[in-house]
């Protein structure tokens, strides 16, 4: 069977709706999903657990992989419609060998797609191109011949969501928090699911926009990190005199907070106060992030007696990452934030019920929070749609050669005196260029800004 090359990305599948990924193919990519866990994890049946998300194609998509991997002779746990968080979640907490979630995250509705993984005691192994992602592409493109040693089965696996809420809260210490007026819009999608079931035990005047699950995303597409889609949520968080506003992304694994003034929180600043609430239980530990905006979380970090870490951009990458050197958190400038306590995965519950800690305990407003906190200044993404970024890249170089330059993850300079850096980088899941902007000064980030956007396009060919 022929299968689109390009729908096997980085950290995971995905592909456009019936052209890349489709009832007639499904079965052929989790026969080899299923064939690398098998070889990989050395088992005669292992359990894998299988979940969906809301996209119009995932119930059939999702009848036809457990259709497959009964017929291979898995152990099927079939979870039914969930977060991705919460399938994380279930992979690590009930520890089953392994897991797939048929989804295609913050991607617009004529995708679909598949996240999967392994379970270790250390935490879970997503599947990308460093940990199996070629292996299981050249799999997909071979006739798999496949003999169970013993017959498949499906067990129902029901109340995921109650028990990953007992397990936040007493993770927390069962906290109390003041009941906060919270605004969520998590778009028709999955964060519905655990915003829910959170504040069905957590006290809260909970006003809901979008919570009906729907694949044609009706509202706006699931993507907090387009931040167009969060106006709706920015205005009714005024209008209502809400203390905050919640907004997740598809599958609901990114996670974005909006302040009483309407803001758009940086999921930097989020980072921060995380980060320095681990550290006051937790001294010493390590915390992580990515390479595109540090300056501020790591301030915050070597204030609180904490390690930091940097790691490439991407969901798989920052878990691998704290899989090795054993870190508590890592927060993503794109609104994934991750702990040790689900595997190394994405984890958003214990982040919400944080922020209501802090706001609690301290008294102030999350605007007053974040300022609080504010050790840097963020220019945002910019993204350039561009034919040569290998170009732009080289040149970029030879500008800044009198920085110093990191290449973990496209081109980062930095400089000391006075202090600013920036980060250029090739998206792993669209075809753009992404730039960064950083330092201590506002004027100056605004300033590099805009030298380095003026530079970009100089040279940019569509």
């Amino acid at each position: 069977m022929n299968i689109d090359p390009k729908i096997f990305k980085s950290y995971d599948i995905r592909g456009i709706y019936p052209t890349q990924i489709n009832e007639e193919n499904i079965g052929q990519i989790v026969k080899a999903i299923y064939k690398f866990f098998y070889e990989s994890i050395g088992k005669s049946q292992p359990t894998i657990l299988l979940a969906y998300d809301m996209r119009i194609s995932g119930p059939a998509l999702f009848e036809i992989a457990k259709k497959t991997l009964v017929e291979m002779g898995a152990d099927v746990i079939d979870a039914g419609q969930l977060s991705t968080p919460s399938f994380y979640f279930a992979v690590f907490h009930y520890q089953y060998d392994c897991g797939i979630q048929i989804t295609a995250s913050h991607n617009p509705k004529e995708w679909n797609g598949l996240k999967f993984v392994k379970s270790t005691p250390k935490g879970l192994i997503k599947i990308g191109k460093p940990t199996g992602m070629d292996e299981v592409q050249k799999l997909a493109q071979q006739e798999i011949v496949f003999t169970p040693t013993q017959k498949g089965k499906v067990t129902a696996k029901t109340g995921i969501l109650e028990d990953e809420v007992k397990t936040t809260l007493d993770l927390l210490g069962n906290p109390e928090v003041k009941k906060f007026k919270i605004v969520a819009d998590p778009g028709n999608a999955m964060g519905a699911q655990y915003i829910e079931a959170l504040f069905e035990k957590v006290p809260a005047d909970l006003i809901k926009m979008n919570f009906e699950l729907d694949g044609n995303f009706p509202a706006h597409e699931p993507n907090p990190l387009k931040f167009e889609t969060l106006r709706d949520l920015q205005k009714r968080v005024i209008d209502e005199k809400a203390d905050l506003g919640i907004a997740t992304d598809g599958d609901g694994d990114r996670l974005y907070f909006i302040d009483e003034k309407g803001q758009i929180v940086p999921a930097t600043s989020i980072t921060s106060i995380v980060a320095r609430e681990l550290l006051k239980k937790y001294p010493g530990e390590l915390i992580y992030f990515d390479i595109r905006d540090i300056l501020g979380p790591q301030k915050i970090v070597e204030e609180y007696g904490g390690k930091s870490e940097i790691v490439r951009v991407g969901h798989a990458y920052i878990t691998e990452a704290m899989n090795k050197t054993g870190g508590i958190f890592a927060g993503e400038s794109s609104g994934h934030m991750f702990f040790r306590t689900n595997g190394n995965s994405e984890s958003n519950m214990p982040i919400i019920l944080i922020i209501l800690q802090v706001l609690t305990e301290e008294k102030k407003t999350l605007s007053e929070v974040v300022e609080m906190l504010r050790r840097s200044y963020e220019s945002g993404e910019l993204n350039f749609e561009v034919s040569n970024s290998k170009e732009i890249l080289d040149a970029l170089k030879e500008k800044y050669k009198d920085g110093k330059f990191w290449d973990l993850d496209g081109v980062s300079v930095s400089y000391d005196n006075p202090v600013w850096r920036f980060n250029v980088r090739t998206s792993n899941t669209e075809p753009l260029l992404r730039l960064n902007v950083e330092s201590y000064d506002k004027d100056l980030t605004a300033q590099k800004f805009n030298e380095l956007k003026n530079f970009i396009q100089s040279i940019a060919k569509k």
